[in-house]
């Protein structure tokens, strides 16, 4: 089975960093072939368009990007969210890994 990617966004990919390692203790413990990285959202077109990840979350520090990002990859086969703020600021990696395999999930039934 190949590794799937889900990228997290933010301004400067450092609290999001936290978040990525978060979910990939979740990740490890149950063997799941993801591989979960975080970049500044300056970077996403150079890395969404190369990677083709099966998700693209965005930090909540930058849900304004939201509707133009969705817009671009959605329409590629690439679903867009925004981390839940109370998610976020627990950084329960647990949840935000549910969130985006969920969103991923329902992306491919379309």
């Amino acid at each position: 089975m190949s590794t799937k990617k889900i990228y997290l966004f933010c301004d400067a990919g450092m609290s999001t960093s936290i978040m990525v390692n978060k979910m990939m203790e979740v990740v490890k413990k149950h063997n799941l072939p993801l591989d979960i990285t975080a970049y500044p959202v300056a970077r996403i077109k150079e890395i969404v368009e190369k990677e083709r990840p099966i998700a693209v979350l965005l930090g909540p520090q930058v849900r304004f990007l939201f509707n133009k990002t969705k817009e671009e990859y959605e329409p590629q086969g690439i679903p867009v969210m925004v981390i839940d703020s109370e998610i976020y600021g627990a950084m329960d990696g647990e949840k935000a890994l549910k969130e985006a395999l969920k969103l991923a999930k329902n992306n491919k039934k379309k």
